[in-house]
């Protein structure tokens, strides 16, 4: 009993500096919670945007997704990714209206050529959400923006690559992807790019343009083709990395490293390894993360300051081997 009269005694000799403890505790478990909230609070996605890719496969794609993720961290926004595996148009416009009756914040999208995506993006636009075409422009369209390569100049790096390979002495075959058609698209521009610089050169001549269903199979079953046409074909010009790669290898299944100058797109290792090793001359390429990044930034200056330039320049990359170390050395300081 006297324990604990010596207890009770204690705690009224310090009611009051047990109180003004446990006001203090209380006050920081509060403040604790506050800022817990707050927290939360701001962790929270400003907007969701939307992502219409050409495809999933390619590894051009990927480096644009992860432009696009590492912007979405820095801004503090949500993106819904979607593409078809390969190249299907259709199913472009499929996620692309998906997106418009969703009523998300904004959307990046491809635009593939042949098809009409005009219509979804003036509905877009007329229900106020902001729509930046990507790598491919619909320039008929309410678009707010269109972030990527001036193809045409792509074409004509491509070309300059091949004259300086076959010394202005060859027998083209090209190997376009399968939404290749006849239009304003951009690989149409790229060809054009390509034809206008080489038609200066009188023994330069683009035999056959064969399309690819996109895919390393498909474009080494073009390039086995080309080998046994018989048409005296020397060079191939490819316009995107999956049918670079697959060209590659079958020229080197069939011994044809020399005999075949391949000038490509991209800059994958694989196709950098190419390149150091003289299977690909080299290759062209826009910069693709750059590209998923500023078409994200392009949308954030559209909701937060309603200004945007309406054609963003991302630029293009030649690849060479007399290059190739000064190129990696960049990638890597870059990463």
């Amino acid at each position: 009993m006297k324990i604990w009269k010596k207890i009770f005694d204690w705690i009224v000799r310090n009611m009051m500096v047990i109180l003004i403890i446990f006001i203090v505790m209380t006050g920081m478990a509060l403040y604790w919670l506050q800022r817990e909230e707050t927290s939360i609070f701001l962790s929270k996605p400003k907007y969701h945007f939307y992502f219409v890719g050409q495809n999933s496969v390619d590894p051009f794609w990927k480096e644009v997704r992860r432009g696009i993720e590492d912007a979405a961290k820095y801004y503090n926004v949500v993106v819904e990714f979607n593409a078809p595996r390969f190249n299907h148009p259709q199913d472009e416009l499929q996620y692309l209206d998906i997106a418009v009756m969703s009523n998300v914040d904004g959307i990046i999208t491809h635009v593939s050529s042949g098809v009409n995506f005009t219509e979804l993006i003036n509905k877009a636009y007329s229900k106020g959400i902001p729509v930046v075409t990507i790598e491919n422009d619909d320039k008929n369209s309410n678009r707010n923006a269109f972030v990527g390569t001036n193809s045409f100049l792509l074409g004509k790096e491509a070309a300059k690559l091949m004259i300086k390979a076959t010394g202005g002495e060859a027998n083209i075959a090209i190997i376009v992807s399968n939404d290749f058609e006849m239009d304003t698209a951009s690989q149409n521009l790229k060809i054009n790019g390509f034809l206008s610089t080489i038609n200066s050169y009188p023994h330069m001549k683009v035999i056959k343009v064969y399309t690819s269903k996109m895919g390393i199979l498909s474009a080494e079953e073009i390039t086995q083709s080309i080998i046994n046409s018989q048409r005296g074909i020397n060079a191939i010009f490819t316009t995107n990395s999956v049918d670079t790669l697959g060209a590659a290898q079958l020229i080197v299944d069939h011994n044809k490293v020399g005999s075949i100058t391949l000038v490509g797109y991209g800059d994958t290792q694989n196709i950098l390894r190419y390149i150091e090793k003289g299977i690909i001359y080299g290759t062209v390429m826009s910069d693709p993360y750059k590209m998923g990044y500023e078409s994200l930034k392009a949308l954030m200056d559209i909701k937060e300051k309603n200004n945007v330039s309406t054609f963003i320049d991302t630029g293009v990359k030649v690849i060479e081997k007399e290059n190739l170390a000064e190129y990696e050395k960049k990638a890597d300081r870059m990463e």
